[in-house]
């Protein structure tokens, strides 16, 4: 493989390979390697593994609020096959792909491009270990990954009040059943909520939970974080 791509390719990783056969298979594609096992496919599984590795730590280690299904959810919207192929195509690691001669560079297949970002990374793992896989992960994934905690906020009003009362004043939102009516198969909840003895204005909803989620909607308008409806 000329030295030349694999020059770039450590450009775009910000990392310099001590093996640089290793980078050099992360690189070649099945369909020009003499076998199997010499193409990027294991490493492209090693990489996928490490990828899942550092965006589960990141969100454990910096996102405390968010539950396990929550962080799940996340985790697959970022670590996806689009996301992936597009960190692949912007960043030019697409472009380096060692191809077969019967396949058109040009707008080669979301999984393929994916599959060497992730074969990549695996590659970097053998060779550097986790640390200059999450500072490349982080670097190129960070946008992805406020997207994804910015739409899950918006759905999940509890969490971003959560976040922000624990962010301000150390505190925890208390939510409080105030009242209820109407027949069994079909009742309404009033529910308060409070922060370090400050209420909010109550909300009514169908079922408790969803109450609470309009409780801290109202919250947040009245905080100045959500504009009032």
């Amino acid at each position: 493989m000329d030295q030349s791509i694999l020059d770039r390719c450590q450009e775009i990783l910000e990392y310099t390979f001590q093996t640089q056969d290793l980078l050099a298979l992360g690189l070649t594609h099945s369909s020009v390697a003499p076998t199997r096992k010499q193409s990027n496919e294991r490493l492209e599984f090693l990489g996928d593994a490490v990828l899942g590795l550092v965006i589960c730590h990141h969100l454990y280690d910096r996102h405390g609020s968010l539950t396990e299904g929550t962080m799940t959810k996340i985790k697959s919207t970022v670590v996806s096959r689009q996301t992936c192929a597009e960190i692949a195509n912007n960043t030019g690691i697409s472009e380096l792909l060692y191809l077969g001669k019967g396949i058109v560079r040009e707008g080669i297949p979301q999984s393929m491009a994916a599959g060497v970002l992730e074969s990549v990374i695996g590659a970097v793992y053998l060779d550097g270990g986790v640390e200059p896989c999450r500072r490349f992960i982080l670097r190129t994934m960070q946008p992805y990954i406020d997207e994804a905690l910015a739409n899950e906020h918006q759905s999940n009003f509890k969490s971003l009040l959560q976040q922000y009362a624990q962010r301000q004043w150390g505190s925890t939102p208390e939510y409080h059943l105030l009242d209820e009516k109407g027949p069994d198969h079909s009742r309404c909840f009033e529910i308060g909520v409070s922060i370090g003895g400050k209420h909010f204005p109550t909300a009514w909803g169908m079922n408790k939970k969803e109450a609470e989620q309009e409780a801290a909607r109202l919250a947040l308008e009245h905080l100045g974080i959500l504009p009032t409806t």
